[in-house]
């Protein structure tokens, strides 16, 4: 299980980034997701506060698209 958070502020592409509490990026402004065992629940329930998300490279990777 892991803390989520959602980037408040989108990327150039559009995408709201989802992140663990312990990724090296995660952002200052950013939204409380909830606390789950996979980053696929965790960026579903993202898009339900912002329509475009994507997990995170580094923290979320088997989440990330391209």
């Amino acid at each position: 299980m892991a803390f989520y958070y959602v980037n408040d502020e989108a990327q150039p592409n559009g995408d709201h980034e989802v992140h663990t509490d312990a990724c090296v990026h995660l952002p200052a402004k950013r939204t409380y997701v909830g606390n789950f065992a996979t980053c696929h629940v965790a960026v579903a329930e993202a898009k339900k506060i912002y329509r475009h998300c994507n997990g995170c490279y580094s923290c979320a990777s088997a989440c990330h698209t391209p």
